[in-house]
């Protein structure tokens, strides 16, 4: 809602509307890819390999996920609410602007999505699942 309200308000205090650049874009979807990384080799290391993760690594991994959850949700509706907000201009400039912050939501939703996947590699088994195994 408020990524959605920010171009209107500034245009009204007679500012500029907020850009979303690239790089903004990018570091996002970087961010995805390192959680996305993190996850993948979490999971190999404590499901498929069955060794053993440092417990105080875990915490870790699981704080940096959980966080990574907050803030890629903050980012994804707001640069997606920015998306909205340039929805029925006309003009180059206001398709530039609608791909740049839709890019940016969605590259949000994916760091949202890379960071659950941290959190559930970060599991371990509990004695119920290690009797099965």
């Amino acid at each position: 809602m408020l990524g959605w309200l920010l171009r209107p308000l500034a245009l009204y205090a007679g500012h500029d509307a907020p850009r979303v650049g690239w790089l903004q874009v990018a570091v996002i979807a970087f961010l995805a890819l390192v959680l996305a990384g993190t996850a993948w080799v979490t999971w190999r290391e404590l499901q498929v390999q069955r060794g053993w993760l440092e417990p105080h690594h875990a915490v870790n991994r699981l704080l940096i996920a959980k966080s990574c959850v907050v803030v890629g949700a903050i980012l994804a509706g707001g640069y997606t609410g920015s998306a909205l907000s340039w929805l029925g201009i006309e003009g180059e400039a206001a398709l530039g602007h609608l791909l740049r912050a839709g890019s940016a939501g969605v590259a949000g939703v994916t760091c949202v999505a890379a960071a659950i996947w941290l959190e559930r590699a970060c599991r371990v088994r509990g004695d119920d699942e290690a009797d099965l195994a």
